[in-house]
């Protein structure tokens, strides 16, 4: 068997596509949707991160705004930022990228945030309401994953999934949206006993672990549809240079499986995607839409 391959890249472009017609019909209207982004420091990937979320805010016709602090940035400083950003009523989502610098307490910003634009699904209120089947913004990565999975299989109801990681950014939030489709989940994690037999019994495999190449294709079940949400830089063939893994095996898995994501071009094209999907809903809710 070879597995179908999961195109997030080509998914999230037909997202972003939808978005722009619902972008230009609020804009019609004066109701243009706006995202603030906001950068401390100046790690490379988050500045790259940065840069993209930019772009394709502009591209789909939202304003973007960006707050670039250095890395001594104080905590009241950047606390000060996001209160104003929260009474603005021009911005409807407010990111803070992570990580912080480590005076920052990230907990305490992210609890500033008003959870009406929180569009990265993390303050405690969202997390809140999507454990208690409320209505909530939901963390960007896991809300791509279900895109994926239902454009794949269509209703999951019924269908035994294990997520492989257990993280309040992607593990915690994909188990309550697979637990709302119907399925039967279990978290998997380093001190789960006999890891690859709990693999193993999934049709749905989401792995969000943080380790290269760890779930191998004698973990999957036959069919089955895998999701590999990591991004990890090991080292190249040629000497000095690197290449992106996910968390999964990709070679022997695709093997095995039904259909599974790729690394680069799955899971990744979807985040932004649906931080941009996150800003409309927040726009639209907030105008009572």
């Amino acid at each position: 068997m070879t597995a179908t391959i999961i195109d997030g890249k080509a998914f999230a472009a037909n997202l972003r596509a939808q978005l722009a017609v619902e972008v230009a019909s609020l804009t019609a209207k004066g109701q243009q949707p706006g995202l603030a982004v906001v950068l401390v420091g100046e790690d490379p990937a988050s500045q790259v991160y940065v840069r993209n979320k930019a772009a394709q805010t502009l591209e789909v016709g939202m304003k973007s705004v960006e707050h670039k602090l250095p890395a001594d940035t104080t905590q009241d400083a950047l606390l000060k930022i996001v209160k104003d950003l929260n009474a603005d009523p021009s911005i409807d989502g407010i990111l803070v990228q992570l990580p912080l610098p480590a005076h920052i307490d990230t907990q305490t910003v992210l609890e500033t945030i008003d959870p009406a634009k929180d569009v990265d699904g993390f303050h405690p209120m969202n997390v809140g309401k999507l454990a208690t089947g409320l209505e909530a913004l939901v963390s960007c990565t896991p809300l791509g994953c279900l895109m994926l999975l239902k454009d794949k299989l269509g209703s999951l109801a019924g269908l035994n999934a294990v997520v492989v990681g257990r993280s309040n950014i992607v593990g915690k939030p994909m188990a309550q949206l697979l637990l709302a489709e119907s399925c039967t989940v279990t978290i998997a994690h380093s001190r789960t006993k006999d890891l690859p037999a709990v693999v193993r019994s999934a049709d749905i495999v989401v792995a969000a672990v943080g380790r290269p190449e760890m779930v191998k294709g004698d973990w999957i079940k036959p069919g089955a549809t895998v999701i590999d949400v990591g991004i990890n830089r090991v080292p190249g063939k040629e000497p000095g240079k690197t290449k992106l893994v996910g968390d999964v095996d990709f070679a022997t898995a695709s093997a095995v499986a039904g259909a599974i994501t790729p690394v680069p071009g799955g899971v990744g094209p979807m985040t932004i995607a649906c931080l941009l999907h996150n800003t409309v809903t927040a726009a639209k809710r907030r105008r009572g839409i």
